[in-house]
């Protein structure tokens, strides 16, 4: 049972508000699939986008001020950690929801390493069941194995049943390529897509870090970048061969972004997403043994990072997603070695990519927004939110010039672990419009 908040209160520093009579004025519209890119107003009545254009003389409802912000389909994040059930110190569903509003999400997609798994529809019920009220869809990853186990497969039938699009083993590499084609091909008959966490665990074990001359200073343990590749190519590979779906998960590496390049010249059914953090970080900044840089798979070398950044911009990485990491402080104030892998992104995300990759013109805004928001509902077969007179109202808005410092003591999130903490950022989410939900940040 969700304890969302009321329409007509406030609450984490927002309005919340019912999307039934609402209008946006003088906002800029842009809408990366019809190419819409205007200045404009939008009306919102029911819940439906009403008119764009000029807010209508009759309107008399709640008018929100759009000057300086861009409107835009509402962001999705394909790869979250919400933790619940079973880590609810982490992270619940419900803080994973207001977490995302403060990032501009109004959809995103938790992976399965939970306790218990998302391997039957029970879960997949729970997880969803908590997030009502919220302007936020969930829409759960589930296992690919039972329980995670790589033995045997989950229950692909029941769990497509359940609403289930996606299915990974996030956290636990599938190692039999047995049952990654199995899993493939399962996929294949509910044109479902497998979410690959790519790594072989052989090359990997007691890794912390990316291999290479910086571990070797810290005398930290390397994890190879061959690695990450070789399973994407098996991934790849198997795909091809049944002519089914992958989705490869937080690529880190140059190689698996010439991989997936090369294969959708071929017209293999691959696409892949990038975080902000491996766009933005590289091995480097672990030389002050920073816990909140430990991540899976590991921060790389310069070059990863300007090959995915150049991945994205190109489209050949076709989405872009935190994997949202929670942990709880304790759990990370311990020796690097210790610590387990992770960080927060929901909040920051938008700050990253705008700040860091749009401003300094490595990728487009609208790029950009293409790759928080139609391109990963596009991959998980979710329904399209066009803004046109008539469509359900998913929407985000945010101010693209707008500077703002990370503090981890304000975020929404039940757990802090974030690099960014300090740092000025720029580009800040104003509000979200979905599910006859209107949640607009109180300045």
């Amino acid at each position: 049972m969700s304890n969302a908040p009321q329409p007509g209160v406030s609450v984490d520093g927002y309005r919340c508000l019912t999307a039934d009579n609402i209008a946006i004025r003088g906002a800029r519209i842009i809408d990366p699939a019809s190419k819409m890119d205007q200045i404009a107003d939008l009306s919102i009545k029911d819940g439906k986008i009403a008119s764009i254009g000029e807010i209508p003389a009759e309107f008399n409802g709640e008018m929100i001020d759009g000057q300086g912000l861009v409107v835009c389909p509402g962001f999705f994040d394909m790869h979250v950690h919400l933790r619940e059930p079973g880590y609810e110190h982490k992270e619940t569903v419900a803080t994973g929801c207001v977490a995302a509003v403060a990032g501009g999400f109004t959809g995103i997609a938790p992976m399965p390493n939970t306790n218990p798994s998302i391997s039957n529809p029970g879960v997949v019920n729970l997880i969803k069941d908590a997030a009502t009220g919220y302007p936020v869809d969930v829409c759960p990853i589930a296992t690919i194995s039972a329980n995670r186990s790589g033995n045997t497969l989950a229950e692909f039938a029941e769990l497509n049943d359940a609403g289930v699009r996606a299915f990974s083993d996030d956290g636990s590499p599938v190692q039999s390529a047995n049952l990654m084609r199995l899993a493939i091909e399962y996929a294949k008959m509910f044109d479902s897509v497998i979410i690959e966490h790519c790594e072989d665990a052989s090359l990997t074990r007691n890794g912390v870090m990316d291999e290479g001359i910086i571990s070797t200073e810290l005398g930290l343990p390397g994890w190879p970048s061959a690695a990450e590749d070789i399973d994407s190519y098996r991934a790849i590979r198997l795909a091809e061969y049944v002519g089914g779906r992958v989705h490869l998960a937080h690529v880190s590496t140059a190689e698996t972004v010439r991989l997936i390049r090369d294969a959708k010249k071929r017209g293999v059914r691959v696409t892949g997403e990038a975080t902000p953090h491996h766009m933005t970080l590289d091995s480097s900044v672990i030389r002050d043994y920073d816990t909140n840089y430990k991540v899976n798979p590991p921060l790389r070398t310069a070059d990863d990072v300007e090959a995915l950044i150049e991945g994205v911009a190109d489209g050949t990485i076709d989405a872009i997603a935190t994997d949202h990491a929670p942990h709880a402080h304790d759990e990370k104030e311990v020796e690097f070695i210790h610590a387990p892998f992770g960080m927060t992104g929901l909040e920051t995300a938008l700050g990253v990519v705008i700040g860091k990759l749009v401003q300094t013109e490595r990728i487009t805004l609208i790029r950009a927004i293409e790759a928080l928001s139609v391109a990963p509902r596009k991959i998980m077969s979710l329904p399209d939110i066009p803004i046109k007179v008539g469509a359900e109202a998913n929407l985000t808005m945010f101010n693209p010039t707008e500077k703002w410092i990370v503090d981890k003591v304000k975020m929404r999130s039940k757990s802090s672990n974030t690099p960014f903490n300090g740092w000025e950022l720029t580009g800040k989410a104003r509000g979200v419009i979905n599910r006859g939900l209107a949640w607009i940040l109180i300045d």
